[in-house]
């Protein structure tokens, strides 16, 4: 049983001096995203060495916060390795949160960068996964509310490391906020495209090296 075939079950180990990349998808997405089993294939084929983890997020805000952050939390504290965040959409929002707290790097793709002013569209509405999971989701006015003070806990000036790839095709986010967002860390902006970000593939062996440049 590998890490790549069975992601969600790696646990932090102390003696495992291996680089973790941690892949967060979007809204109503899963670990069976295509850019998800995308760079988990990629790693298998091309960098076995770096393991792959890529959790199961929650829509509803507090509940994917306490996850993720007892999940990066446990991480950090005993996984010997250097860690390292790629998060799309939705994922990109969390990618960011986590890395301050934890000064981790991170590649976000298309992200949503202030997720509380979409999620009323969503209110009262039964949400079902877009990867077909028999499970419906419901956001309450309180969801909105706690997902702005997940978004006020991140400072103004980014203090970790990150890569923007956006494309100015995305028809759900206007890359023009990702790019003031993270005004002065690495970007790439591409014209045309959409919100899936086309070509991801182009960039697996370039956000590896940028997440882990000494390995």
């Amino acid at each position: 049983m590998s890490q790549q075939e069975h992601a969600s079950e790696y646990a932090p180990n102390s003696a495992d001096e291996r680089p973790l990349l941690i892949y967060l998808h979007g809204f109503l997405s899963s670990p069976q995203s295509y850019k998800c089993e995308l760079l988990k294939d990629w790693l298998k084929e091309s960098r076995p060495d770096v393991v792959f983890y890529a959790p199961l997020i929650s829509p509803y805000p507090a509940e994917a916060a306490t996850v993720l952050g007892n999940a990066v939390n446990a991480f950090v504290s005993q996984h010997k390795g250097p860690i390292g965040l790629v998060g799309s959409s939705m994922g990109g929002f969390w990618s960011t949160w986590l890395a301050e707290q934890y000064n981790l790097p991170a590649v976000i793709i298309n992200p949503a960068v202030a997720p509380s002013r979409f999620m009323p569209n969503y209110l009262g509405q039964d949400l079902k996964p877009y990867s077909g999971e028999m499970q419906t989701y419901r956001l309450q006015a309180s969801d909105v509310d706690k997902m702005q003070q997940l978004e006020a806990a991140i400072p103004e000036v980014l203090t970790s490391r990150y890569w923007l790839l956006a494309q100015r095709g995305d028809e759900t986010l206007d890359c023009r906020e990702a790019e003031r967002f993270y005004r002065g860390q690495r970007q790439t902006i591409e014209d045309g495209g959409d919100h899936s970000f086309q070509g991801f593939a182009r960039y697996a062996e370039a956000l590896v090296d940028f997440l882990f440049p000494n390995e």
